[in-house]
């Protein structure tokens, strides 16, 4: 593990190297999360339900190979499979504008995108949560959690808007170009970085073995196995909600690229606001408390999104996304923080893929049941469903074990 001899991470190298690809991979990662379900709308004519499916399609990797994933990571050097990851995505996700330059793209060339985008953020993910505390102290790693978080609200800002002028300007396949080029920063970052890991200590065991080993420990732990279902609930119901937004603003509001990009960077300023107070609140109410007092703040902002009508009306998706946001940044920090103290080293591939093969395998259902929800009852009625359930997640996590503590447990022996 790098030892620092300086305070803070401004003047670490190899964490700025990592920020900085970082930074620039979700910059563009937010502009194609605009982007795609733009091309999708505006180019493709796609139906809701087909632009819920592509946001279902980007998730269900976790579900297909999340978990083996996990033991494979544990078992290999994170930084080349980071490399590795971001090489390939800068190559799928580039042959987008190309296949829509050539007049070839169709919404199952798109689908097929995102799936293997998909297949490989699983794999960059897994490798990425195990190597930050490797790269980092752990008296560091809020800070550490903190900024790169800070970067990714800060993209969902810039991302949406940067997504709509695009759009605008040069057609929305052009942000899904942008989303390439970023991957390809993000390698350029990652080569340059110094740091050596410790090899991985591998028991030639079956990989069956070697999974079951990380389902076992989060089904007996009691604060991952009560946190692993509230996550799959909200993911279920904040991904059945986000997979029809663009469909609400364009469709039912009538907005504009530019309008919608945005009420979108709004939810990023809410993000950067709670990863700025993050340190403040954990210092003065506890870990666990201020992890609470984010999902708090969080549930009930998405019963606001759905009063929204046209023009001014508009505020109240602003207001919605920037509380959710802004809740939603104070709970990352403090639980992914939590998970990398908590977790084993050797296991923590295989233990992060348990837990979001269950938690992140909610997102492409409740995408999925968006989509189709939005189709059958309406946009509108779908969006106050899926804030219903977000309400009944937070019921669930305040009957958990959190509840009475001050701060998260330390690292199990």
């Amino acid at each position: 593990m790098t030892t620092l001899v300086r305070p803070g991470l401004w003047r670490h190298r190899d964490f700025r190297l990592l920020w900085a690809g970082e930074t620039a991979s979700l910059l563009g990662s937010a502009v194609a999360s605009t982007a795609l379900p733009l091309v999708a709308v505006v180019t493709l004519r796609a139906s809701t339900f087909m632009v819920g499916l592509l946001a279902a399609v980007a998730w269900l990797p976790w579900l297909l190979v999340g978990l083996p994933a996990g033991a494979w990571v544990d078992r290999l050097a994170k930084r080349p499979v980071m490399l590795t990851c971001n090489t390939v995505s800068a190559l799928v996700f580039g042959s987008v504008p190309v296949m829509a330059v050539s007049g070839a793209l169709t919404m199952s060339y798109l689908l097929v995108a995102a799936l293997l985008g998909g297949i490989t953020k699983v794999f960059f993910t897994l490798a990425y949560r195990a190597y930050l505390p490797a790269l980092v102290e752990d008296a560091h790693l809020q800070e550490a959690n903190a900024k790169l978080l800070g970067s990714d609200c800060a993209a969902d800002i810039a991302g949406p808007g940067v997504a709509g002028v695009l759009a605008k300007v040069f057609g929305p396949v052009s942000g899904i170009l942008v989303d390439a080029v970023s991957f390809g920063v993000s390698v350029l970052c990652l080569s340059f970085v110094r740091t050596k890991e410790n090899k991985p200590f591998v028991e030639k065991r079956r990989l069956r073995a070697e999974i079951g080993e990380g389902i076992r420990f989060v089904a007996r732990d009691p604060y991952l196995r009560p946190l692993m279902i509230f996550g799959a609930t909200s993911n279920l119901a904040l991904d059945g909600y986000q997979a029809i937004q663009i469909v609400f603003f364009a469709r039912d509001l009538g907005a504009g690229p530019g309008q919608i990009g945005l009420v979108l960077a709004v939810d990023g300023a809410g993000g950067v606001c709670g990863a700025l107070v993050t340190r403040r609140l954990a210092a003065r109410f506890g870990t666990a408390r201020a992890f609470l007092i984010g999902e708090g703040v969080a549930a009930p902002m998405m019963l606001l999104g759905p009063f929204a009508s046209g023009g001014a009306g508009l505020v109240f998706l602003a207001a919605a996304g920037f509380g959710l946001g802004s809740g939603l940044a104070v709970s990352n920090v403090l639980l992914g923080t939590f998970r990398q103290r908590y977790y084993p080293p050797e296991l923590f591939g295989r233990i992060t893929a348990t837990y979001a093969a269950v938690n992140y395998g909610t997102i492409p259902l409740g995408a999925f049941l968006g989509g189709l929800l939005g189709e059958v009852l309406g946009v509108r009625p779908t969006m106050w469903l899926m804030g219903g359930v977000q309400l009944v997640a937070f019921g669930l996590l305040m009957r958990g074990p959190f509840r009475a503590r001050r701060d998260f447990p330390a690292r199990v022996p």
